[in-house]
């Protein structure tokens, strides 16, 4: 519950500083590659330099993450939390790992921070270098948190942590509210990536 009234506080802290849209990829040099969401993915694989910051985004551009491109078959992995969160910074060491370990056979992974946009130099980018992050990070800048919340899952309440996992199709195949046992969420994984190398 004190979560949820984080959430929607942070969300209300949040609406006057404004919205940005997501970021367009680039047109020129993407004849090799794909972008997806404004990631770039070659042969299947995010291949962008998530070293250049935090995007920001809005409700349009959550829609937009978890709207599922037919041509993007890979399964998408989205956590959110904030520094402020203690079972988020408890449970992101076992987020990076997941990570490394399936990046390469095929998941697109999206942390969502939910910190105010002031504490993105201060706190969340040193937070993610102590962590070795590499999976790409959004900061969700809306002024309503409700809408949000139900994009995602009509049944989640706002609770912090919480991960979701969606299939080629855009359906979720695994939520987890609270900190995630990595053992339950491998075993998701492993079914959607099966042996792909």
């Amino acid at each position: 519950m004190r979560v949820s009234i984080l959430f929607i506080g942070l969300a209300l802290a949040c609406s006057f500083a404004g919205i940005a849209s997501p970021a367009n990829a680039p047109s020129a040099g993407a004849q090799s590659s794909e972008w997806h969401r404004g990631f770039q993915v070659i042969d299947g694989v995010d291949k962008s330099d998530h070293a250049t910051g935090i995007r920001e985004i809005d409700l349009e551009g959550l829609k937009k993450l978890i709207q599922r491109d037919p041509k993007d078959t890979r399964p998408l992995l989205i956590n959110f939390w904030a520094t402020w969160c203690d079972q988020c910074r408890e449970e992101f060491p076992d987020l990076v790992k997941i990570d490394a370990d399936y990046r390469a056979k095929g998941l697109n992974f999206v942390a969502i921070s939910l910190d105010e946009i002031g504490d993105v130099k201060t706190k969340v980018e040193p937070f993610l270098k102590e962590m070795k992050a590499a999976m790409p990070v959004v900061l969700l800048n809306v002024k309503d948190a409700e809408p949000a919340i139900h994009t995602v899952d009509p049944n989640w309440q706002g609770d912090m942590p919480a991960t979701f996992l969606y299939d080629k199709d855009g359906q979720i195949v695994f939520k987890h509210f609270g900190r995630i046992k990595p053992d339950e969420l491998r075993v998701a994984l492993d079914k959607l990536v099966g042996g792909k190398q």
